[in-house]
């Protein structure tokens, strides 16, 4: 992977089918995706989910590839009907669905052992015209990548396999590093400090997450950056502002 530690790199995410904006099921892919990015000094900006409507999907496709370096799927790409992404991911870009050869012998070994390849299995083969593979370890079926469009599985742990094998194969930067800082303290009294503390530092953001327990209020405050020493700085100003006003900063967070 080559990185440009000067240059923001971003993707978006789009989390496609109608079982989770119904509540059926819980998306557990924008956590592992966004922390797989970071590693790979590529932020996640934003993520929508939209459901299993082909204009939808298409909107956002073309929406979030053109106001980011990467654009990543999850779901959709399976062998049932409702498996669409393939279809509107094709229609965002104005090219055709084709079988890919090297997808189709892929699935063939995978399923010489299980049944054959039958029409529903068939449909994992179908990509957007031009498109290459993503390896998948898992469970055969792979990803599909056209341009700056990835094209990964809705079941985490297939997706977890798509994105190993991308491991080193994007463009980023410096990857995000970040420290946390833990506090007894409504964030209404530290808001200022928080806020000053952060203009101090130009290269961090500081994000504040409260909480309520043990009968009280706390606040864990997390500072970002891509450098170490920027956040080391950040991070004893905030400690002595924290001091400054009778709070003891928990290293590490609550």
């Amino acid at each position: 992977m080559a990185t440009d530690p000067d240059r923001i790199w971003t993707a978006a995410l789009i989390v496609i089918g109608d079982e989770i904006l119904s509540g059926r099921t819980h998306d557990k892919n924008i956590a592992q995706v966004a922390s797989w990015l970071g590693v790979q000094g590529i932020r996640l900006r934003e993520v929508r989910v939209v459901p299993d409507v082909e204009d939808a999907i298409v909107e956002a496709v073309n929406t979030l590839r053109a106001r980011n370096d990467y654009l990543f799927t999850t779901g959709g790409i399976g062998p049932t009907h409702d498996d669409i992404t393939v279809d509107a991911v094709a229609a965002a870009l104005g090219v055709e669905v084709v079988i890919h050869p090297a997808a189709r012998a892929i699935l063939e070994g995978y399923y010489a052992t299980r049944g054959g390849l039958n029409e529903g299995r068939l449909r994992m083969a179908r990509v957007p015209a031009g498109a290459e593979l993503i390896e998948n370890k898992m469970s055969g079926a792979p990803g599909i990548r056209l341009g700056n469009v990835f094209l990964m599985a809705g079941v985490p742990h297939i997706t977890a396999q798509m994105l190993a094998s991308l491991d080193g194969a994007l463009e980023g930067g410096a990857p995000l590093l970040s420290e946390t800082i833990g506090c007894w303290v409504a964030e209404s009294e530290v808001a200022g400090l928080l806020r000053e503390s952060e203009r101090a530092h130009e290269q961090c953001q500081i994000g504040s997450y409260p909480f309520f327990r043990e009968g009280r209020v706390g606040a864990n405050f997390v500072i970002r950056s891509t450098d170490a020493a920027s956040i080391a700085a950040c991070s004893a100003t905030v400690s002595e502002g924290l001091a400054a006003l009778g709070r003891e900063a928990v290293a590490g967070g609550i």
